[in-house]
C-alpha cells in the first residue's frame, strides 16, 4: 500500500509566499532605482540635450527667409525707418513679428506701415525688464516664426533698433553665415550666478551677454523647445529690488539677494549648456554705446546711451561701422568680425535710436529713399 505525501504545514506555504512577495518588491525597487539613475544622467550639465520636438527636420529647400522679431512696449516709434527698409526690400525674403503689450493691435491707427499690420502675436504677455518675462516673450516669438519653415534666420529687435545697411546687404551677410551671431562670455566679474542653479545649471556653463542675438534654425528651436533651463531660470535669476527707504534695516537683507538680469544670461547660457558654444559667433549684430559717467550710474550699472538727432550725423554712424573686433575684458579675448570666414564689420543694426535721429538716418540715405513730408501727418 502506497503512502501519500504529508501536506506541507500551512505555515510553510505562507513563509513561501512571504519570500516570493519579497523578491518581487526587492525587484521592482531596483528597475525604479536604474530608471530614476538613468534619468537624473539624462539631466546632469555633461549630458543635458536640448528638447527634440523641431529638430531632425528635412532640410528646407525653397528661398530663406529672414524673421525680424521685434520686442516692443506698445507701438514702433520708429515704424516710418523700418518701413522705408522694407519697402526696398524684397518681399519674399523676409518676415515679421511682433510681441507688443497684450491687447495692442498694428492697424492703420496705430502704425504708418502696412508692412507691421496685424503682426502682433495674439499670444502675448505684460513683459517686465529685468524679469524672466523679457525670455518668456522671446521664446513666444521665436515659437511663432517657426511655424514657417521659409524662415531660416531669426533677428531680435528693440523698439528703439535702427538698421545701418539696406537690406539687400543684411540679407546677404546673415545667409553667409552658418553660425548664430549671439553675444557670449564668461561672467567672472558679478555675482549674478546663484548656486542653487547648480547641478541643473553649472557655473562653467554660466554665460553673459547681449540680449539682442541672431539665431540661425536650429539655434532657434532649442530656445523655443526649452523646458529645463528656462525653468530654473524663472525661479533663481530675478532683478535684486531697488532700495526703499520705507523698508528700513530689511534693505541689508534684501541687497544681498543675487541681482541676476535673465535676458543677459538665458540664451548664451542654453547654447552653451547645449553644447552649441562653438557654433556661434561669439558677437551681437547690435551695436550699444555704454554711458558709463559717474552722475549717470544707478548702483554702479551701465545705461545705454540714447542717440539724438544731433548725435546721429554721417561721422557718427560711419565711426559704428567702422567697427572691425571687439574685446571681451573677462576672457581677454579680441572678437574679429567674421562671417562665413571672411572678414566683414560687426553691426548691422544700432539701438537706442530716438525719432528725430531715425528721421536723419533716412534723410542721409542710410537705409534708402525718404520723403520727411511723410511725417508730418499723424496716422488716421
Amino acid at each position: 500500500m502506497t503512502k501519500k505525501a504529508p501536506a506541507l504545514p500551512i505555515r510553510h506555504l505562507f513563509w513561501f509566499g512571504w519570500k516570493l512577495l519579497v523578491i518581487l518588491c526587492v525587484t521592482l525597487c531596483l528597475i525604479a532605482l536604474l530608471r530614476l539613475h538613468s534619468q537624473s544622467n539624462l539631466s546632469s550639465p555633461d549630458s543635458f540635450s536640448p528638447a527634440r520636438s523641431r529638430l531632425s527636420r528635412v532640410a528646407f529647400e525653397g528661398l530663406p527667409k529672414i524673421a525680424f522679431l521685434f520686442l516692443v512696449r506698445g507701438n514702433l516709434p520708429l515704424d516710418f525707418l523700418w518701413g522705408s527698409f522694407f519697402e526696398n526690400a524684397d518681399v519674399s525674403k523676409f518676415s515679421i513679428y511682433i510681441h507688443s503689450t497684450p491687447g495692442f493691435e498694428f492697424d492703420e491707427s496705430t502704425t504708418r506701415s502696412h508692412f507691421f499690420y496685424g503682426r502682433q502675436l495674439k499670444n502675448s504677455i505684460q513683459v517686465t525688464w529685468g524679469e524672466s518675462s523679457m525670455i518668456e516673450a522671446e521664446r513666444l516669438l521665436l515659437a511663432a516664426a517657426l511655424e514657417d519653415p521659409a524662415n531660416q534666420r531669426f533677428v531680435l529687435l528693440s523698439d528703439s533698433c535702427v538698421p545701418l545697411y539696406n537690406f539687400s546687404y543684411i540679407y546677404d551677410y546673415l545667409m553667409a553665415s552658418p553660425r548664430s551671431f549671439v553675444d557670449s562670455f564668461l561672467d567672472a566679474k558679478e555675482g549674478r550666478y546663484n548656486p542653487k542653479m547648480s547641478p541643473i545649471i553649472p557655473k562653467k556653463k554660466w554665460r553673459k551677454g547681449s540680449q539682442w542675438i541672431a539665431l540661425v534654425r536650429s539655434h532657434a528651436e532649442v530656445v523655443a523647445d526649452d523646458g529645463v533651463v528656462f525653468p530654473i531660470f524663472k525661479n533663481l535669476c530675478k532683478r535684486r529690488p531697488p532700495l526703499d527707504v520705507g523698508k528700513g534695516k530689511l534693505n541689508v537683507k534684501l541687497q544681498k539677494q543675487h541681482n541676476c538680469i535673465p535676458d543677459e544670461h538665458y540664451v548664451q547660457t542654453l547654447l552653451t549648456m547645449s553644447g552649441l558654444e562653438g557654433e556661434l559667433e561669439r558677437r551681437t549684430l547690435t551695436y550699444t554705446e555704454w554711458n558709463m559717467s559717474a552722475a549717470k550710474m544707478d548702483n554702479k550699472g551701465w545705461h545705454p546711451f540714447s542717440f539724438t538727432y544731433g548725435v546721429a550725423g554721417p561721422k557718427k554712424i560711419k565711426q559704428i561701422k567702422g567697427i572691425s573686433h571687439v574685446y571681451y575684458e573677462t576672457e581677454n579675448r579680441t572678437e574679429w568680425c567674421h562671417t562665413n570666414s571672411t572678414s566683414v564689420r560687426c553691426f548691422l543694426f544700432a539701438r537706442k535710436f530716438s525719432r528725430g535721429a531715425a528721421m536723419r538716418l533716412l534723410s542721409e540715405g542710410v537705409v534708402g529713399p525718404f520723403d520727411a513730408s511723410a511725417l508730418l501727418a499723424t496716422p488716421a
